[in-house]
């Protein structure tokens, strides 16, 4: 209840209603590498070539399409997210859109974490 409180009066204040930056900042506990109970849990999401992580850990199914974009969770700053492939062919992660490396050798149930620079507009890849 407080933090709805909270929100509504920075939206209140807001001299130009910037929700965009409301939204990136409720968003951005869901990413956080400090969770508590209440936080999101880890989803579970399929493959396609623009994958939209959740939360801070996220579970892909299936082994195709390729992965060639991922949507910044928070645009304005850098975030990590863990990608956790279920399948035993994981998809590829390609550089066609805005992951800075692809990758060919991503392993089933393993964490693959990735870092956003929004000064790049890129993903990279922890080898």
């Amino acid at each position: 209840m407080k933090k709805m409180f909270f929100v509504h009066e920075r939206i209140k204040e807001s001299p130009d209603g910037l929700l965009h930056t409301i939204a990136a900042e409720l968003n951005f506990q869901s990413f956080s590498t400090v969770q508590d109970g209440q936080s999101p849990k880890p989803v579970t999401i399929a493959a396609t070539t623009t994958l939209v992580p959740l939360t801070g850990l996220n579970f892909v199914t299936g082994s195709t399409p390729n992965i060639q974009t991922i949507t910044p969770p928070i645009s304005d700053g850098a975030v990590m997210i863990g990608l956790v492939f279920t399948n035993a062919a994981p998809p590829q992660l390609l550089t066609t859109g805005n992951i800075s490396v692809g990758s060919t050798t991503l392993v089933q149930n393993k964490v693959n974490l990735l870092w956003y620079d929004p000064s790049t507009a890129k993903w990279y890849l922890n080898t």
